[in-house]
């Protein structure tokens, strides 16, 4: 169970506070959304803002699937690797997509609480089995599909 579900009369800046407390000893956290009527699951990064790189998403995936693609690519951009949009990358077994996210703070709620106006955001958008992408119509990506955030940029190597 998340922490505001267990906390109901916990305000906004408990909230702050909690996670601040946790990026205090860990750098860096996920935060798993659930699917809500016909929106999919979701997850981001929280963290990454303080250490100069954009936080990341992904849509569509189980919470501990997003969270370990998530993991595998802040490990990635902590070991040198460039994320920019459109560059198109394996992490975790998918192959993805990087998307600008066009609205950071009306998915990463948590990071607009923290980090405000300096946030931005990343999209991972992974293509499905057969290789399509969500743009593509034979793109099947289980239930609820996956929404991508955010314009594509051109592709870059």
């Amino acid at each position: 169970m998340c922490w505001v579900c267990e906390h109901p009369e916990s305000t906004r800046e408990d909230r702050v506070q909690y996670v601040r407390g946790l990026l205090d000893q860990h750098c860096w956290i996920v935060i798993g959304v659930f699917a809500e009527r016909y929106r999919p699951p979701y997850s981001y990064t929280v963290g990454l803002t303080d250490h100069g790189c954009p936080e990341l998403l992904i849509t569509g995936l189980p919470k501990q699937r997003a969270a370990d693609v998530l993991t595998s690519a802040v490990s990635d951009v902590f070991a040198g690797a460039a994320l920019a949009p459109g560059k198109r990358i394996r992490v975790s077994g998918l192959a993805v997509e990087v998307v600008q996210v066009a609205e950071p703070s009306a998915h990463l709620e948590v990071a607009a609480d923290l980090f405000g106006r300096q946030l931005t955001a990343l999209q991972l958008v992974y293509a499905d089995r057969r290789r399509h992408w969500p743009w593509d119509p034979r793109f099947r990506g289980g239930r609820g599909g996956q929404p991508v955030l955010g314009a594509r940029a051109k592709q870059a190597a």
